[in-house]
């Protein structure tokens, strides 16, 4: 039993400190087209898609930055609750991993990950936080 209890305090640690050390500004990432780099951050809702319902499902819109660059959230609605009543011109803070690709890129991992191998994100709208 101790054994695994340290076993836990140390992957919840290494967690932890990944999380840190992984931690990089979404313009930072945006502009050295990094990849599989948390970000945190906000931006206005500037379109609305259609869900992904290819493999699992993802919510997906586009969220317009503050610095003027664009990208697309894809919250997987298999894992955590859709983003309710979500219109354009509305706020979204997020949390999750950033991907680079040849339209500016994504945020996904928006969610808890139910196998605890990374780190859990976050999106919050009108003072809901959908995890």
């Amino acid at each position: 039993m101790r054994n695994l209890l340290i076993s836990i305090l140390v992957s919840f640690t290494l967690l932890q400190w990944s999380s840190f050390a992984c931690a990089t500004s979404l313009d930072e990432a945006y502009k050295t087209k990094q990849s599989n780099i948390q970000v945190k951050g906000h931006g206005e809702v500037i379109r609305i898609l259609n869900d992904d319902n290819q493999g699992s499902r993802h919510q997906k819109f586009i969220l317009k930055l503050s610095s003027g660059n664009t990208i697309l959230i894809a919250h997987n609605i298999d894992l955590a609750p859709r983003v309710n009543l979500i219109s354009k011109g509305d706020m979204v803070y997020f949390y999750g991993e950033f991907e680079w690709n040849k339209k500016g890129g994504v945020v996904h991992w928006t969610h808890r990950d139910p196998n605890r191998h990374h780190i859990n994100g976050w999106l919050k709208h009108k003072g809901i936080v959908y995890q």
